[in-house]
């Protein structure tokens, strides 16, 4: 492997490793959805606008790319995914959203075929079908009451699409500044959901919990994720990933005792393995491509 190569790997998973707790901190702030929409949007909106102000070198460039259509639209994107995926972990167990945010690298290879004419091989279509088949296992499973799971697979699944979708648009519109595009979506998602709780501060947890998602946890492995991807393919970056998928549910059943039912550990694995092999296979075709160029 090359130095590069290494350097992408180790961003990647550092921002796999620092993302990992971040569900448990939410379900530690004991906050509802709209207050946790609240308090990580803005605050993650203030860390990556000041890095993009820090950062820019023509912030007129940025900002007349993003007032355009695909970037109004990539910045609502951001929004929607910062929503739901607030709204899944108050309102469904932990696993089952991770397990269908996981379907992230399926979703935007299914948008790119249809919308920057990429090529959607079997192998996409067959994994799509599989780990369909390993969600729908998984919300049949018993979670000790921990929020309904068709509504966590819905989030989550929403999710997934919101997310794949920015990244077919930033693949559309390279000059769309990623801290500026992403930071406005979570200020879209931050105010507005400060316009509908009573109390940012009403809570049966630890409200500074939910600073360190919002100040900490999710700029640093943002930054640390969009830096690896220009040192190695995009799909090791989806590969070590998948550690937020794996070590997630765990890290919060240590933390607050949710557990995942017999079958959501198996729907977990399908998708977990399926994607697993699925990504491997996109890096092996990725960096063939890059050795013949």
């Amino acid at each position: 492997m090359t130095d590069n190569t290494n350097k992408g790997l180790a961003l990647a998973l550092i921002g796999a490793l620092v993302i990992v707790p971040d569900t448990l901190f939410m379900r530690w702030s004991g906050l509802g959805a709209a207050q946790m929409v609240a308090w990580r949007g803005c605050l993650q909106a203030a860390v990556l606008l000041s890095l993009w102000i820090v950062l820019s070198r023509d912030r007129r460039r940025d900002l007349t790319a993003l007032a355009t259509p695909l970037g109004v639209l990539a910045a609502l994107a951001q929004a929607t995914n910062a929503a739901l995926f607030a709204t899944g972990i108050a309102v469904a167990p932990v696993a089952v959203v991770l397990f269908a945010v996981a379907t992230v690298p399926l979703v935007a290879a299914v948008l790119g075929a249809v919308f920057l004419g990429d090529r959607a091989g079997r192998s996409t279509i067959t994994a799509a079908l599989v780990v369909l088949a390993g969600i729908g296992l998984s919300v049949s499973g018993s979670y000790g009451g921990a929020g309904s799971p068709l509504l966590g697979a819905l989030c989550g699944g929403a999710v997934a699409l919101s997310l794949a979708g920015s990244f077919t648009l930033f693949r559309a519109r390279p000059d769309l500044s990623v801290f500026l595009t992403v930071g406005a979506g979570a200020a879209i998602s931050g105010l507005t959901a400060l316009t509908l709780v009573p109390s940012l501060w009403q809570s049966n947890g630890y409200v500074p919990a939910i600073w360190v998602t919002g100040l900490l946890i999710l700029p640093i492995s943002f930054t640390t994720m969009n830096m690896a991807t220009r040192y190695t393919v995009a799909a090791n970056v989806s590969l070590i990933l998948l550690l937020e998928t794996v070590l997630g549910p765990i890290v919060v059943w240590i933390g607050v005792g949710e557990p995942v039912g017999p079958r959501g550990l198996v729907g977990g694995a399908i998708v977990v393995l399926t994607l697993t092999v699925y990504l491997w296979n996109e890096r092996r075709q990725a960096i063939r491509l890059a050795r013949s160029a």
